[in-house]
């Protein structure tokens, strides 16, 4: 007699061969749907011609909400022409449609600054253009669609930006986004307006800004903006860039739904309307990684080693005919790091006697609202959230003599409280402006425990609990001068009450349309950060809290840019850029500088003293995707230095030199079906390290190694080679459709340095590398 589970696995199994072969006998078609709206206030646009180019009969025009629905729209990729009377064409490419999911589009028009008849406009293509209307460069647009597509992207908002030229990650093994030889942590994480704890799993532990895999699902992002330097005056609180993400609405008409099986986790996704009358929705996606899955299952409480997490992601979208749209939202993460530890007797390195377990908590919830005011040329956006990061982290250790003891005990805990308030106001077609304010409460708990030498009793290095507030208000405008120049200028001041520090960031940008083909522009801008509320609370000798003064970190951006447009799917961007950084928390004396800071933890008394400067160039040569083919080379060169507090410029620890990756895909229909291939190979600086001083090492108590300060990361190990790829195949049926996907990083596994250790059997210190890559295989139903 079968068991009931076998049972059960064999009744899915024969449902799924059974739906395959009953759809296989239709042709699939879909629905493209969405809202045109004024680009500079957001109003919806009525009575717009929707048309695909390649089927003009199948088209239709905007109601006056601005909504259209294009019905029976074969599966595969489609190019939108979207036009209207006194605003610029634009045509959306490679819209994918497949058989289960409805696609629903919200497009951007910009209103032409001349009505003059008989003038041929050709239409614009408004692949990677930024939604955010004010930026004039330094921007690019993120597209869900492309993080589960291309090479090396995993699924990963931070993963697919590291393909972008100027951006690196500082492993394979962690998604930290490093822009232009910038610190990842100085890069801020927004949704929804506001911004957000690092949303990563095992977030900051290894790479402060960086984790090991994103909790915010593709199944609920909608297209966001990256930016990556002299970004406009809306955005505060960021020094190297700005991660702007959107959660995408619910589908208001029909329910749907996804399931994933991977290596890397299980996902379930479901949207549909909540009440069809007032065109309200949700949206939900919930995933439990696989390993902490099958730990669950063996019931073992002693599997050891593994990496449990599990993150959820939703939103509630609430129309109403007079009062605005309401929306609920929220994001959140759980991790546990379990410990290993080997045979002791056997170990190689004296830290593998370490035991590490960690627990973080983090997430952000939030009560949105928009409402467009009669004049139908200004909106007003409100948001109300609360965000929480909760973590505690324990280490043990193992002497050479297997005794065990203490190393550290750390309990850490942020809540912060938001209001953020956005007045947007559209002139006239050459004048738009939007101004704002946010005030962010931050609550924060402390508790350090931590002793410098194995074997010795645990001190308390921190301890507070202290609460304070930062405002931050801005305006800026953006003013087309005539059909050439675009300005956009602005003004944002940064208050923290916790030390009384306030910054004055002016912002702007010209851009030069010289021709169809060719664009100039330039930015500058002044942009500040705070630290990590646990860099101000670090205690000294006097039980006091000097780092309490610590002022913002601050940073001028210079940017030059020229776009050449080789054809209408192909592009060359070149640009140059400065950026000095002054204002940087150092040691007083010696090479300490917080851009390198590694450490989970801070113990250092710090002065506002640090400086630092990052140039060099980014190039990219991209063709879009087109005819089912797409590839993309991009370049950057660059330095990137600190001055310490002995007065002596540094490498920083980020400061790779180069960058080149190509990127390149594929995809055949085949009937109804979908095959693609994604290749990416990535040519990379050598690592960054510092000389180790031998003799403290070896006299030291602990075998601890000690570095050589003198010359701060003056070595570099050689480049590397890596290389990932995607493949994967759609199995489109008639409501249903079935992908399965083998994506790999680091398929070339190439070794990264992690640091040096002393190795207990030779008895010489050596560095120590690690093959780290990530594999994922999955299956994916939607339905």
């Amino acid at each position: 007699m079968k068991k009931p589970q076998q049972s059960k696995l064999y009744g899915v199994v024969l449902y799924l061969l059974f739906s395959l072969q009953l759809s296989a006998k239709h042709n699939p078609v879909q629905t493209i749907r969405g809202v045109v709206i004024d680009q500079a206030s957001g109003i919806p646009l009525p009575a717009v011609s929707v048309v695909l180019s390649e089927l003009p009969h199948k088209g239709t025009t905007t109601d006056v909400k601005g909504k259209f629905i294009i019905d029976n729209v074969p599966v595969g990729r489609h190019d939108l022409h979207t036009s209207f009377m006194g605003y610029e064409t634009i045509i959306t490419k490679e819209v994918l449609v497949s058989s289960a999911k409805e696609v629903y589009l919200e497009i951007a028009l910009k209103e032409k600054l001349t009505s003059l008849e008989g003038i041929v406009v050709t239409p614009k293509i408004n692949k990677a253009e930024p939604l955010n209307k004010m930026a004039t460069l330094g921007a690019q647009m993120f597209s869900t669609e492309e993080a589960g597509r291309f090479a090396g992207g995993m699924d990963d908002p931070a993963r697919l930006v590291s393909n972008l030229a100027g951006v690196t990650t500082p492993s394979v093994s962690n998604n930290g986004i490093s822009i232009r030889g910038n610190a990842p942590s100085l890069l801020q994480w927004r949704l929804e307006d506001i911004e957000i704890p690092n949303p990563n799993h095992f977030a900051d532990i290894d790479v402060l800004g960086g984790g090991f895999l994103s909790a915010l699902s593709s199944n609920v992002l909608s297209n966001s903006d990256f930016f990556i330097g002299a970004f406009p005056a809306g955005y505060s609180n960021a020094v190297s860039g700005v991660f702007d993400m959107k959660l995408r609405n619910g589908n208001s008409r029909k329910y749907q739904h996804a399931f994933q099986l991977g290596i890397l986790g299980i996902d379930f996704a479901s949207e549909g309307p909540i009440s069809k009358s007032n065109n309200s929705s949700y949206i939900i996606n919930y995933r439990y990684s696989t390993t902490g899955l099958l730990e669950k299952m063996q019931c073992k409480k002693d599997i050891g080693g593994t990496l449990g997490y599990q993150d959820l992601n939703f939103k509630f979208n609430f129309p109403t005919q007079n009062a605005g749209t309401f929306s609920v939202w929220g994001v959140g993460l759980i991790d546990e790091a379990a410990p290993i530890l080997d045979n002791i007797t056997e170990r190689k390195y004296l830290d593998e006697g370490i035991l590490s377990s960690a627990q973080q908590k983090s997430g952000a919830l939030g009560l949105s609202h928009k409402y467009f005011f009669g004049n139908r040329k200004t909106s007003l956006k409100t948001t109300v959230a609360t965000t929480h990061l909760d973590n505690h982290i324990s280490e043990e250790f193992y002497d050479l003599d297997e005794q065990k003891s203490p190393k550290t005990d750390l309990i850490a805990n942020t809540t912060n409280i938001v209001f953020t308030s956005a007045l947007n106001h559209k002139f006239n077609a050459k004048h738009s402006n939007e101004s704002g304010l946010t005030l962010t409460n931050i609550r924060y708990g402390m508790n350090l425990d931590f002793t410098p030498f194995f074997g010795q009793p645990l001190a308390n290095f921190a301890h507070s609990k202290e609460s304070t507030n930062l405002i931050s208000a801005y305006s800026t405008s953006q003013i087309h001068i005539d059909k050439e120049f675009t300005l956009t200028a602005g003004l944002n001041v940064q208050h923290l009450a916790l030390n009384g520090n306030t910054s004055v960031e002016p912002r702007v940008g010209l851009k030069w349309q010289a021709s169809s083909r060719n664009s100039f522009a330039v930015a500058y801008g002044l942009h500040s950060r705070m630290e990590k509320p646990d860099v101000y609370f670090v205690k000294d000798m006097h039980d006091d809290f000097p780092n309490k003064v610590l002022d913002f970190t601050k940073s001028h951006h210079w940017i030059l840019a020229y776009d050449y447009r080789i054809s209408e799917d192909m592009i060359l961007k070149i640009e140059p850029y400065f950026q000095s950084l002054y204002d940087i928390p150092i040691t007083e004396s010696g090479a300490y500088s917080i851009l390198n800071r590694n450490e989970f933890y801070m113990t250092e008394i710090l002065v506002s003293k640090g400086k630092a400067q990052n140039y060099g160039v980014d190039v990219t040569f991209s063709k879009y995707f087109t005819k089912g083919m797409y590839y993309m080379l991009t370049a950057s060169l660059f330095d990137s230095k600190y001055k310490a507090g002995n007065n002596i410029w540094y490498n920083t620890r980020y400061n790779r030199n180069f960058v080149v990756n190509g990127l390149a895909g594929k995809e055949w229909m085949l009937g109804r079906d979908m095959f693609g291939v994604n290749l990416k190979a990535s040519v990379v600086g050598g690592q960054r390290y510092t000389p180790i001083d031998e003799a403290p090492t070896l006299t030291h108590p602990d075998k601890e190694v000690q570095y050589d300060e003198s010359q701060m990361y003056s070595k570099q190990f050689s480049p590397m080679f890596i290389g990932d790829f995607s493949v994967s195949y759609k199995m489109n049926r008639t409501r249903v459709a079935h992908e399965f996907a083998v994506k790999s990083v680091n398929a070339t596994r190439q070794r990264e340095y992690v640091t040096h250790k002393y190795n207990i059997i030779t008895g010489k210190i050596e560095p120590f590398y690690a093959a780290n890559s990530l594999f994922n295989l999955s299956y994916r139903i939607d339905f």
